[in-house]
Formats: C-alpha cells, sequence, structure tokens
C-alpha cells in the first residue's frame, strides 16, 4: 500500500503545482463536471460482472474543458462520495483515490500539453482527436493500475487481465470516446448550457437504464426462482412415485411406462412439445392416488368387490386434488382427474363425454389400457401386444377416442416404443426426463456487453455493489 499512496501524494502535489487561476475560472463547468461525475458514479450498477457508469466520460471532460488541476480534484472527490456511501477498507481506499488522481492528471497534462504547443482549440477538429486518444490512453492507464494492484493478491497476471478484460470491452470504450468528443464539439459550439443539457440526459439516461436493469435482474431472479420451485415440485412428486414403487414397484413402473406411450402417442397426433411434456408429467402421476389404495386392492390376485371398485374410482380425483395442490400443476391435475373418463360418457368420476374429456386425458387413457394388458398388472394377466391393440380397436369409440386408437397402432408398428418393467434403467429414464423438463423453464436473456472489464480490474480497490 506504500507504493500507492506514494503515488496519490506525488500525483496530488503534481496537480497543485499544475495548477493556475485559468483552470478554475468557469466556476459552473466545475461545477456541472463534478455534479456529472459524482451523481453518474453513484448511479453506477454492477451486473452480471457488467459496470454500467458515466463517470469515467465526465472526467475525461474535465481534462479537455478545464485542465489537470481540476480534473484530479472531480476525481478524488468523486472517490471521496463513494467512500462515504461504501466505507471501503483503508487500502481499497487508498488505491481508489490514487487511481482517480493519476489519469487525470496524466490526460490533463497531455491534452494540456499538446494543446498549447500546437495552438489547438476544443472546437478543432485535431483537439477532438487528441481527445479521442487521451480518453483510449487513460482508460488503459486506469486498467493498468487497477490490475497490477489487483495481481499482488490475487496472482492473476497484467496480460491475462488485459485479453479477458480490456480487450472484449474495447469496441463499447471506442464508443463512448466517440461520444465524449461530441460532447466537447456541442460545448465549443453553444457553451455550458448544451454541456449541462447533455449531462442531464446522460445521467437520465443511465438511472432509466440501471432501473431497467434491476427490474430485468429480478425478472430472472424470479424466473430462476420459479425453475428452483418447479424442479423441487418434480422432486417431491417423483419422490412420491419411488415411494410408491418401494409400496408397489409394479403400479410406479406401470406409470412410467404410461408416460413414455403417452408422450410418443402425443408427438404422433401433432401435439406440440409444451403438451407432450405435460402429458409425460400427468402420465407419470396418474395413479398418484392409488396411496389411497389399502394392500388388499393393490396386491389383489382376484376379481375386485363393487367396495373396492368404489375405491379404485376414487383414485383419478384424489391424485388430481394431490397434484393440484403444486403451483403451476393445475392443468397436469386436470388431465389425472380426466384419464379415466370414456367418449360414451360412461367413465369416471364425472362421465365427461367425447371431446368434454381433455386430449392429453384420452391420450393417457389409450397408454394407460395397452400397459395395463401388455405388462403384469395387480389384476389382469399379461396378453400380447397384438391382442392389445385388438382390444382397444374393439372399444374404440365406447371407451377409448378411435383417431387416437388408429393413431397408437401405427405408432406401435413405425417405433419401437417398448417399456421393459423389469428393467431400473427405462424406469430412471422417464423420471429423468421430467428433471430435465422442469431444468429448461426459466427464460434466457441476452447477457448486458458494457464496461464488463470494470468489475474485474476494481475488486481489489472497490468492493463491488
Amino acid at each position: 500500500m506504500g507504493l500507492r499512496l506514494a503515488l496519490l501524494v506525488l500525483a496530488l502535489s503534481a496537480a497543485a503545482l499544475s495548477s493556475h487561476e485559468d483552470q478554475w475560472r468557469d466556476a459552473g463547468l466545475v461545477a456541472v463536471l463534478l455534479v456529472f461525475t459524482v451523481v453518474s458514479d453513484t448511479l453506477t450498477l454492477q451486473f452480471r460482472g457488467v459496470l454500467l457508469s458515466g463517470s469515467f466520460i465526465a472526467l475525461v471532460l474535465a481534462m479537455a474543458l478545464l485542465g489537470p488541476a481540476p480534473a484530479v480534484a472531480i476525481g478524488v472527490a468523486s472517490m471521496l462520495v463513494d467512500a462515504v456511501r461504501r466505507r471501503p477498507a483503508a487500502g481499497s481506499l487508498i488505491s481508489n483515490l490514487a487511481a482517480y488522481a493519476t489519469f487525470p492528471l496524466v490526460g490533463g497534462l497531455l491534452i494540456q500539453g499538446v494543446a498549447q504547443r500546437a495552438g489547438l482549440h476544443p472546437g478543432d477538429a485535431p483537439f477532438l482527436l487528441l481527445v479521442f486518444g487521451t480518453f483510449v490512453a487513460t482508460n488503459l492507464l486506469d486498467f493498468l493500475l487497477i490490475a497490477s494492484w489487483s495481481s499482488q493478491t490475487d496472482g492473476i497476471g497484467i496480460w491475462p487481465r488485459f485479453r479477458t478484460g480490456f480487450v472484449p470491452v474495447l469496441p463499447s470504450e471506442l464508443a463512448a470516446a466517440l461520444l465524449t468528443i461530441g460532447i466537447v464539439g456541442l460545448y465549443a459550439q453553444v457553451g455550458l448550457p448544451a454541456l449541462g443539457l447533455a449531462a442531464i440526459v446522460f445521467v437520465v439516461f443511465q438511472y432509466l437504464l440501471r432501473e431497467l436493469v434491476r427490474s430485468e435482474d429480478r425478472a430472472e431472479e424470479l424466473a430462476q426462482r420459479n425453475t428452483q420451485l418447479a424442479a423441487l415440485h418434480v422432486g417431491v412428486l417423483t419422490a412420491m412415485l419411488q415411494t410408491l414403487s418401494l409400496r408397489d414397484r409394479s403400479t410406479a413402473r406401470h406409470s412410467a411406462a404410461v408416460a413414455r406411450y403417452a408422450r410418443e402417442l402425443a408427438a404422433a397426433v401433432g401435439c406440440s412439445e409444451r403438451e407432450q411434456e405435460l402429458v409425460h408429467t400427468a402420465a407419470l402421476l396418474h395413479d398418484i392416488g392409488k396411496f389411497i389404495f389399502p394392500d388388499s386392492i393393490l396386491f389383489a390376485t382376484g376379481r375386485l368387490t363393487e367396495e373396492q371398485w368404489r375405491l379404485v374410482r376414487l383414485h383419478p380425483g384424489q391424485g388430481a386434488e394431490v397434484v393440484g395442490r403444486v403451483d403451476g400443476y393445475a392443468p397436469v391435475a386436470e388431465i389425472i382427474r380426466s384419464h379415466h373418463e370414456r367418449p360414451d360418457g360412461c367413465g369416471y368420476p364425472e362421465g365427461l363425454r367425447g371431446e368434454e374429456i381433455p386430449l392429453l386425458a384420452r391420450v393417457i387413457a389409450v397408454a394407460d389400457a395397452y400397459d395395463v394388458m401388455t405388462a403384469r398388472d395387480s389384476y389382469r394377466s399379461t396378453v400380447a401386444s397384438e391382442e392389445a391393440l385388438s382390444e382397444l380397436r374393439l372399444k374404440s369409440g365406447s371407451q377409448f377416442d378411435p383417431w387416437l386408437v388408429d393413431a397408437f397402432s401405427r405408432l406401435l408398428e413405425q417405433k419401437d416404443v417398448a417399456f421393459r418393467h423389469a428393467d431400473d434403467a427405462d424406469f430412471e429414464a422417464e423420471l429423468g426426463f421430467e428433471r430435465r423438463v422442469a431444468s429448461f423453464l426459466a427464460p434466457r436473456r441476452a447477457a448486458v456487453d458494457h464496461h464488463r472489464w470494470r468489475a474485474a480490474r476494481r475488486p481489489a480497490a472497490r468492493q463491488p455493489r
């Protein structure tokens, strides 16, 4: 820290020696640039490693229009105001003060020396080119100062920082330099009112941009939380399914099989990707209501009694009630509630007819019946695939949607979608698909790519917001 303190003292001393009355004569210009720098720095927003601020532009304006001493005074003042707000450690404060005293001094002396030697004035094109070059040079100097100090603490060299921190944002810095010389030219033509108006417009724009970015940031945080919540919901519900698997392995495997068949059938009849994901979720959970079944029903080997059938008919409604309590799962619950409805109106629990039954519930009905017939079930013996399809066709129009039965028959002829009930991998594959669906719920946003390197160059000196 000794070298930084010595640099600060040296820069302040040099600024004092270079100061003369002409640099301070335009008190209004000094005040406008001081307010511009402080307010812009106050509105600085760090977002995704990006630092949004106009304070550097204001400091270069001070170098060009006032001189080295006022530029140093404004830079140091802005850091002191920042210190009051942030209360950084002593080492960080000294580092910031040293940097914000050094590069305004160097830039101010450069512009002053070249302009006096060449007889340049703010409205001249060569003077504007000089300001442009000074902007780039002092920007680089600022970066090198902070990078060299940071490398002493984290061990990352200056060159890697330069490649990854300075070079990628150089185009945006050049754009900021063009904006700066445009303001200088405007000031030369119109005077202080134009500069004051430009500063106000820039600060207001920066404020609105900060609020917009914050709003988008909050929206992304909310989306991320929704994703996490959805993943948690899926985790809880699949955990319930796995718990059911411990109690009745065949029922859990059956649900996974129905999920596979239903998703494939939905795709075959032209359902959207979202609908395919929805029917997969609903099929995976369609028998979750069987938690209410006693063992005498779950593990029955013979025909069920009427009382047992009464309990069986309750499971779509019970399952829908459980799933419907999860935020965002109302559409899933509605499909679960209707998956035992029939086109002829003889289904349960509500006796819906035809297209009153949700399409995806009708998809699950076909997939459910096929798997019940072709896989070992608690109250049916296994039949071959072709025999099961014949049974579906026989009850097409009464118990099943004819269009979906035909589509399912064609699907099985054209594609191997079989589910191996004895294979844990098939069961886990369907649960895994459900987890992946939850992980892609959050919308993606484009990252802001402006002053990205400044967040990387300052943490050693200024704590990020």
